[in-house]
């Protein structure tokens, strides 16, 4: 069983790189085109030279953000926001204390 493992991880990482590569959006991807990352991780992928070129040059680095995480926080324009921290949501809160009729519009 172990004489397989080395032939496991060169798959692994070929199938995560070339996955990883058709979800990284076209704008991010760096020094090539995406097409041409993707036929690299294909047509090198099993000597590890396309997985490991497209997670060393090709692959967008990892922004600075809350968790080391792609995409940032808060203040990047979309994810995740904390209820305390969402003013839509302090909105929606301050409407349904309002006893009916206050606050609203009678036609």
């Amino acid at each position: 069983m172990l004489r397989y493992l080395p032939f496991l991880l060169v798959l692994a990482l070929w199938i995560y790189a070339f996955i990883d590569c058709l979800n990284t959006p076209e704008e991010e991807v760096r020094k090539l085109p995406k097409t041409a990352w993707v036929i690299i991780i294909l047509l090198f992928g099993e000597v590890l030279l396309g997985p490991v070129a497209w997670l060393a040059v090709g692959r967008p680095r990892a922004s600075a953000g809350p968790g080391g995480r792609r995409g940032g926080g808060a203040g990047s324009g979309g994810g995740w926001v904390a209820p305390d921290d969402n003013p839509e949501f302090l909105r929606s809160l301050d409407k349904d204390r309002r006893p009916r009729g206050e606050g609203e519009d009678r036609g």
